[in-house]
């Protein structure tokens, strides 16, 4: 039914674009019915009539070719986030309102089809400006609204200084301690969790592994904590980039397109950020460098718990994990004794301290 109604739709249109056309060339002279009488009325309802017959018969193309067009928006637009399309159509509208603006004078200028003609091109230009301009500076539209909201009812305050997004990748939601990082102000900016990111927690959540599972739940545990609980501002992105496959790269293609930075606590994806020219926020780097100075020739007080690698070292460990070497310490395993500190050996993987005895060193001297 919709189909026959469309058929006549168009062959109705088809017979206004022929009266169109006829008119048309009468104007401009190129047809004189209009001194013929009755054959050229004839003539006119038969050009007129041809024209809505032809668009009839060609209706079930137009109908399959607006269908594929139909089809073709769709699957665009379930790609586009719902802002993408929101500020395209508001920046469509105020290009075409500029394109209408401009084209007026040219319409005063009694030159034939100017105004016409300059008008389709304005209108095109400003209309593709429109929906482009807005698209692809969407982060700029957004800190400056955010930024006039934040100043409603305040003095306007003089700042160069703009916080960037930054992007969780699924090791650092797992981990655990972004919750903690935010809990404390130092992260500023919006907390930006791709769609994808969180398909990967829910597939490691529904792991067979319990330890897998276990991960997973609790790097969902986190999120929540971190939307509920913490003031941080937290977004979630549904770009997908469907033509790249591992999620590691999705999350530096995004990060490149919001100009933001990576947190993450991945060695290797730090590395394949730093080759890229990407700005990382890495969590274990972070640990490494609040962790309180040791210098050589320091007393402190450990306990040895294990053997170490080498023959009568023992190990001990501070509050924060950082490993202690102990050289001759394997005989005072589960003591808790005096050491003094040899040096320090910083490494990707943390900082080790060496360390002997104090007995031992009070001996030598």
């Amino acid at each position: 039914m919709a189909d026959k109604i469309a058929r006549y739709v168009i062959a109705l249109v088809g017979t206004l674009i022929g009266y169109g056309i006829v008119a048309g060339l009468e104007s401009l002279g190129i047809l004189k019915l209009t001194g013929m009488g009755v054959p050229g009325l004839v003539i006119f309802i038969s050009m007129v009539l041809t024209s809505g017959i032809i668009f009839f018969f060609l209706s079930p193309s137009f109908i399959k070719g607006g269908r594929k067009f139909i089809r073709f928006v769709e699957v665009e637009l379930q790609d586009l986030p719902a802002s993408d399309i929101a500020l395209g159509s508001i920046g469509l509208i105020v290009g075409l309102i500029i394109a209408y603006l401009l084209s007026q004078p040219f319409y005063n200028l009694n030159v034939p089809y100017l105004g016409v003609i300059v008008s389709i091109i304005l209108y095109l230009i400003f209309g593709y400006l429109g929906v482009k301009i807005p698209t692809r500076k969407m982060e700029d539209f957004t800190n400056t609204f955010n930024l006039f909201k934040k100043n409603i009812g305040k003095e306007k305050l003089k700042t160069s200084c703009k916080a960037c997004p930054k992007i969780l990748d699924t090791s650092v939601i797992i981990d655990g301690r972004i919750a903690d990082i935010c809990k404390t102000g130092f992260i500023e900016g919006a907390l930006i969790i791709p769609e994808f990111v969180l398909e990967e927690l829910q597939h490691i959540a529904d792991s067979s592994d319990s330890l897998k599972r276990n991960r997973g739940r609790r790097g969902l545990d986190i999120l929540n904590k971190i939307q509920k609980e913490l003031n941080v501002e937290v977004i979630i992105t549904d770009k997908k980039y469907e033509d790249i496959k591992e999620v590691d790269s999705k999350l530096l293609k995004l990060t490149q397109d919001m100009k933001g930075k990576i947190i993450t606590n991945d060695y290797n994806l730090n590395k394949v950020a730093e080759v890229q020219n990407i700005e990382v926020l890495n969590i274990n780097e972070l640990a490494n460098a609040i962790k309180p100075v040791v210098l050589p020739g320091e007393e402190m007080k450990v306990q040895v718990i294990k053997d170490g690698k080498e023959s009568g070292q023992g190990l001990a460990y501070l509050d924060d994990g950082t490993m202690i070497v102990v050289e001759g310490g394997k005989k005072h395993i589960g003591e808790t004794i005096g050491v003094l500190v040899t040096s320090v050996l910083q490494t990707s993987a943390g900082r080790m301290i060496f360390a002997k005895p104090k007995s031992a060193v009070d001996r030598a001297v």
